[in-house]
């Protein structure tokens, strides 16, 4: 439905989305949450695998005082951040990178809603309007996780925290991930559902 209008609301706020990006998901804002509540002022964000933009775009607005970076591999879904932040006067800096491969800098938080759905889950059936590469996570759903985790650090500086987005049936293999490489103060909260929706760890 939301293409055909072609538009969602996500964080009180409309974006534009087509079958380039994924349509914004209510539990997504726990994402934006974490960020908008902990930020210090001036610090730097990173959204990686940023879509539609919904959760750069949201942060800003939420936190001007905060300096965003919002990344993709695909060009076609940078477009459409891109335009959802200029309709929504958000000042974001757009990184072209898989994942971490184009960035240099270090960060005060990084926030990521990325792949989790295994290949085989049949959810991915009923996901067919919307990019399988915003989806689909590996055999078992985890391969942007892992990627993410194991390069995280580097992109982090001391005390800055990482928010992920996960599965429900994530959150114990997603903690077991961020505290075999050395995170901290691990914490997993639930959506609106009640499910372990998102996992926040430090780099101490």
């Amino acid at each position: 439905m939301a293409y055909l209008i072609g538009e969602k609301e996500f964080f009180g706020l409309r974006f534009k989305v087509d079958n380039r990006v994924l349509v914004p998901r209510p539990e997504t804002e726990l994402l934006v949450e974490a960020i908008i509540d902990k930020a210090q002022p001036g610090e730097r964000v990173l959204d990686l695998g940023t879509g539609s933009g919904c959760i750069a775009v949201a942060v800003k607005t939420e936190r001007p005082d905060l300096r965003v970076t919002a990344t993709d591999v695909s060009t076609a879904a940078l477009a459409v951040a891109t335009a959802n932040a200029k309709r929504h006067k958000a000042d974001i800096d757009f990184v072209q990178s898989d994942w971490f491969d184009a960035l240099a800098k270090e960060f005060d938080a990084i926030v990521a809603n990325p792949p989790y759905v295994a290949d085989r889950d049949a959810a991915l059936g009923e996901l067919r309007f919307e990019p399988k590469i915003a989806l689909a996570g590996g055999q078992n759903g985890l391969d942007a996780i892992k990627a993410i985790v194991s390069q995280a650090r580097a992109h982090l500086r001391p005390g800055a925290q990482l928010c992920l987005e996960h599965g429900h049936d994530q959150a114990p293999i997603v903690v077991a991930l961020l505290r075999g490489q050395g995170f901290e103060r691990i914490v997993t909260k639930r959506d609106l559902a009640a499910h372990p929706r998102l996992t926040i760890a430090r780099k101490v």
